[in-house]
């Protein structure tokens, strides 16, 4: 959050964290054909046995194990549609551009 001074800084350390050889930072393209299902909201999976899901009034904690499969699954799906390392940089570069 922030204005576009703050944006700009945060996806110009995005751009170069993600040429690090030991990150593995992904950019979901923002394709309107793109087939891939789109969660509405964020999620951050721990491990195998807990999500957290933040929604606009408070977070979630899922514990169920069929419920954690639902948020694996769209990992990948994310993850297959993301792109990776100087294409990653790119659009994060072009995201750059766009706030001046």
């Amino acid at each position: 959050m922030g204005g576009s001074e703050v944006m700009a800084a945060q996806l110009a350390h995005l751009a170069d964290v993600a040429l690090l050889p030991s990150v593995s930072l992904g950019v979901v393209p923002a394709t309107p054909d793109r087939d891939t299902a789109r969660p509405v909201e964020d999620f951050w999976i721990f491990d195998s046995d807990q999500v957290s899901v933040e929604l606009i009034s408070g977070y979630l904690t899922i514990t169920q194990p069929h419920e954690i499969a639902m948020y694996a699954q769209m990992f990948a799906a994310l993850t297959e549609v993301a792109v990776y390392g100087e294409q990653a940089a790119v659009l994060i570069g072009s995201a750059a551009a766009s706030l001046h």
